[in-house]
This record gives C-alpha cells, sequence and structure tokens, in this order.
C-alpha cells in the first residue's frame, strides 16, 4: 500500500460459548410416569445428511425420524447452504416409522439368553430413496432396508357384486366396483370394452381387473443377518468408508464384514491370550476413519486406543499407532485401572482427531502425535471422592459415549442427573457448558473449568467442594446416580445435540 501502510490482521479469539435451547422432545414422561424397561432408549445416530436420526432402544425396537424444515421450500438444503445469509430455522424432526430389529433369543448351547436391546446403529448409503442401516444387539447384526412401497388395489371388476351371482361367486367388498353403468347379466353397456354380451341370466362377460396405487407405506425389511460370529457380547459396529465392508466388534475380536455376505467375515484383531487366566484387557470400542478405508482405530480397558491399518497383513495383532497417557506417579488406587477404561471413541469428521471418554474425562487425541492427549476435560471431577459407592451400586461400570461436532470446535458426553457437558476445544477457549435434559436446558449451569489438563489447584478447589456434602456436585445441586445421559449425538453439519435421558428423546439447538 502507498506510505509504508502495513495491513495487521485482527487477531482472531477463540470461537463464543453456544447459548442452547430446546428444540424438542419425543416420548416425553408425566411427572410420577413409571418408564418400561423395554423403553429405555440404547442407541442413537444421525446419517450423514443429518435429516434422518435413528434411535434403538432395550425392546429392540429401531425408530426413525426424519427432518421436516428443509423439506417445505423448493430449493435443495444444499442449495439453501450456498447461500449468503444462514438459515435462521433450527432442525425440526418428526416421527418416520419405527420397526421391531431383534427379539429376545436363547442360545441353547450355552444355556444363555439373548437380550434384544439394540447396542448400536450405523446408517449406510443411501440407495434409490431407500434408507439402509445396520442394527445389532449382544450376538447379531441385522441389515435393513427401509423404503415406500405403493399399496395397490384391484379397483375395477366388470362384476356387480349386487348381481354377479352368474358364477357363484360374490366380489369382495375391498373391489372397489367399476363406476359404470352395468346391465341385468352384470356386463357393462360400454362396447368398446364389451364387444360380446351373454343372454339375460348367462354368464356376465369377463374382463381383466384394473390395478391400482392407492397409497404409500413405509417398509422396513431385513436384507441380511450376521450372526454366529462372535463369542462375547458385540459392543461396536462400524461402516468403512468404502461402502462395501463394516466392522463388528466385541470383547475379544474385530470381524471384518462384507455388506452383501452375511455367511463369513474375517477376524482382522484377536486379543484373545492362549490362557484366559493371562487376559489383561479387553477391546471396548472400535470405529473405521471416516475417510481412509484401510484405517481402525480401537480403544481398551486400560485407557489406551490402537490405530491399525489392514494393509500391514491379514491379522492385525500389531499396531501402527498406541495412544495411551502415562499413569501420574503416586497416583495409582484401586479405582485407577476401572476408571481408566475407555467405554467410547469417535473420529471427527476429517479423521484427524479421535475423541475417547472414560468415566472421568473427555480426552482428544491427535493422530499425528502419539505422547498424550492434546486436551483434557473433566467431567464430573466432583464424583472423585464417591468411587466407593460408585463401585458398590456398580454405577461405576457405566459405558457414557461421546460426540463431536461437525466443525470439530466441539465435544460433547453425559453424565448423572441426566446432564451433559459441551466442552470447547478450540486453542484458548473455557467454553464448558452444563446441560440438563429437560425443556430448561440452561437451569443447572456449573462453572467448573473444562481444562484441567494441567491447572492442578482448580482440580482440588472441586473436587473438595464436592466432599463437603455428600451427593451434591461442584456447585451445590444434588445429582441423582439412577438418572444417568449415557446416549447422545451431534448433527453432522449444525449446532444440534440429540440425547436420551431413559425413555425420551430431547433435542437441543444453539
Amino acid at each position: 500500500m502507498n506510505g509504508g501502510d502495513e495491513v495487521v490482521a485482527a487477531p482472531v479469539g477463540p470461537p463464543q460459548p453456544l447459548e442452547w435451547k430446546f428444540s424438542q422432545v419425543f416420548g416425553e414422561r408425566t411427572a410420577g410416569e413409571e418408564v418400561q424397561e423395554v423403553d429405555i432408549i440404547s442407541a442413537i445416530e444421525f446419517d450423514k445428511t443429518g435429516d434422518h436420526l435413528a434411535t434403538g432402544d432395550r425392546g429392540g425396537r429401531v425408530v426413525l425420524f426424519e427432518r421436516t424444515d428443509t423439506k417445505d421450500h423448493g430449493s435443495s438444503r444444499r442449495d439453501l447452504e450456498r447461500t449468503d445469509y444462514p438459515i435462521g430455522r433450527h432442525p425440526e424432526f418428526r416421527y418416520k416409522t419405527e420397526f421391531q430389529s431383534h427379539e429376545p433369543e436363547f442360545d441353547y448351547l450355552k444355556s444363555l439368553e439373548i437380550e434384544e436391546k439394540i447396542n448400536k446403529i450405523r446408517w449406510c448409503q443411501t440407495a434409490n430413496g431407500a434408507l439402509f442401516l445396520l442394527s445389532t444387539n449382544d450376538k447379531t447384526i441385522k441389515f435393513w432396508k427401509v423404503q415406500e412401497k405403493k399399496i395397490k388395489k384391484i379397483s375395477c371388476m366388470n362384476l356387480d357384486p349386487l348381481k354377479a351371482v352368474g358364477n357363484g361367486s360374490v366380489a369382495s367388498s375391498s373391489n372397489s366396483v367399476c363406476s359404470k353403468s352395468y346391465l341385468a347379466n352384470g356386463g357393462c353397456p360400454d362396447k368398446s370394452s364389451n364387444d360380446f354380451s351373454f343372454p339375460p341370466g348367462g354368464i356376465p362377460s369377463l374382463r381383466l381387473p384394473m390395478v391400482t396405487t392407492h397409497e404409500t407405506n413405509l417398509m422396513a425389511r431385513c436384507r441380511r443377518v450376521y450372526a454366529h460370529a462372535h463369542d462375547y457380547h458385540i459392543n461396536s459396529i462400524s461402516n468403512n468408508s468404502d461402502g462395501e465392508t463394516f466392522i463388528s466388534a466385541d470383547d475379544l475380536r474385530i470381524n471384518l464384514w462384507n455388506l452383501e455376505i452375511s455367511s463369513q467375515s474375517f477376524n482382522i484383531v484377536d486379543v484373545k491370550p492362549a490362557n484366559m487366566e493371562d487376559l489383561t484387557e479387553v477391546i471396548t470400542s472400535a470405529e473405521f476413519h471416516p475417510t481412509h478405508c484401510n484405517t481402525l482405530a480401537y480403544s481398551s480397558s486400560k485407557g489406551s486406543i490402537r490405530l491399525i491399518d489392514l494393509r500391514q497383513s491379514a491379522l492385525c495383532d500389531s499396531h501402527a499407532k498406541l495412544f495411551e497417557e502415562q499413569e501420574a506417579p503416586g497416583s495409582r488406587s484401586f479405582f485407577t485401572e476401572i476408571i481408566a477404561s475407555i467405554s467410547d471413541i469417535k473420529f471427527g469428521q476429517d479423521g484427524r482427531y479421535i475423541l475417547s471418554r472414560d468415566y472421568m474425562t473427555l480426552k482428544l487425541w491427535d493422530i499425528n502425535m502419539d505422547s498424550g492427549p492434546v486436551s483434557t476435560f473433566q467431567v464430573h471431577e466432583y464424583l472423585r471422592p464417591k468411587l466407593c459407592d460408585l463401585y458398590e451400586n456398580d454405577s461405576i461400570f457405566d459405558k457414557f459415549e461421546c460426540c463431536l461436532s461437525g466443525d470439530g470446535l466441539r465435544v460433547a458426553t453425559g453424565s448423572y442427573s441426566n446432564l451433559f457437558r459441551v466442552f470447547g476445544c478450540a486453542p484458548g477457549t473455557t467454553e464448558a457448558t452444563t446441560l440438563e435434559a429437560s425443556k430448561n436446558p440452561m437451569r443447572r449451569q456449573v462453572q467448573t473449568p473444562s481444562r484441567p489438563s494441567r491447572s492442578l489447584s482448580s482440580i482440588t478447589r472441586v473436587v473438595r467442594r464436592g466432599a463437603e456434602n455428600p451427593g451434591v456436585d461442584a456447585n451445590g445441586n444434588s445429582f441423582d446416580f439412577t438418572t444417568k445421559l449415557l446416549h447422545l449425538a451431534w448433527h453432522p453439519t449444525e449446532h444440534s445435540i440429540a440425547c436420551a435421558a431413559a425413555n425420551s428423546l430431547y433435542m437441543y439447538y444453539a
């Protein structure tokens, strides 16, 4: 520029914390209403576009919801996204359909009951207007196709049900009669279609009935069943970016399937020792990389994440990368290993970061940096003094899920008392929001530090405050171990979260 002026870029600060608002609730409970065990939601998943949402429950049902706020406009959603101004609406969904995915079974060889509870749902690529998804319980994975089917009816018969008794049968009432006048013998006076007629009292003239489509109905059809491949309970399924294969993982093995072939799978990871007494860790979660079809990650009960490359060998006994955090000296206790167990891992949309959830924290890992997590978020640090109680009532084994926003700038996970936390993970941000799964999500704002990764003083202050009054969180609110928010999902393109509180599905937007 003239005069030696310098252009100084304005400093770009961290994004502002989001203000969350209630959007919708499905299956809301009235006060004092008892929740049926089979209605409790056990899985939530958005599809890649964010236009469909699926939930699974302990009764083996899958319920589908579809987005309605983008359908009212002539232009496609992608056209709207290309325009300069943002869409002022928030995502709204409506009930679409539901189907019974799994039934309770009994394994006679092992004398084992297999419950119908849906553990995971994953959407597959859509084709010809049909929706495809995978659902699994503890043992069996199913591939479902959901499509609108036209209901066909016979709409034009040449027999008058009142008069046509010549051949001894009466047309069923479901077949609507052709809207023409009829002769006494049941024939039509329209000579173009009836070139001949019988004398009175004879057989009525025969014409082909007309088949017409009256309405469309959503039909769910099980296309394939992938069974008998897991000795232990399935904890994860994940689609590959190639659109052709997927993995299923149980405690000790990960299998690779082709969507078209249900009769065989390939075992790609096996951590089962020759002697089961030597078993020290199990697989807890597994997921394919979002864009690299040869890469997948799996987590373990010891708090480590392994990245494996399917190109290295048929059985991936050795990992390409290992991510684990070194234990601080002198910090070990009876609960250290239990709370280190990772319950869920998720890749970010760009595949650069992995988010993991253990009992007390969320950790964000950069796949290019295996020395330790880039960020650690304390989810409910005030529970640390109560680990004994949590162990006694088995709550310490609860498996909380986690999710990332589409832009990768925020992460979310659930806690007790139907609370969930949203943390900012952009450099410099201190965003740490606590929301309640209710119609007033912001009423339980807890000002706990979002990243006590390295600042110990703030951790101890929170711990002390929780320890003063058992059953009270860092902000003085009472909490409830029985109401836990385990399952939640972040919309792939917008700031919208769906989460499950028992049998209710709550949706929020920012």
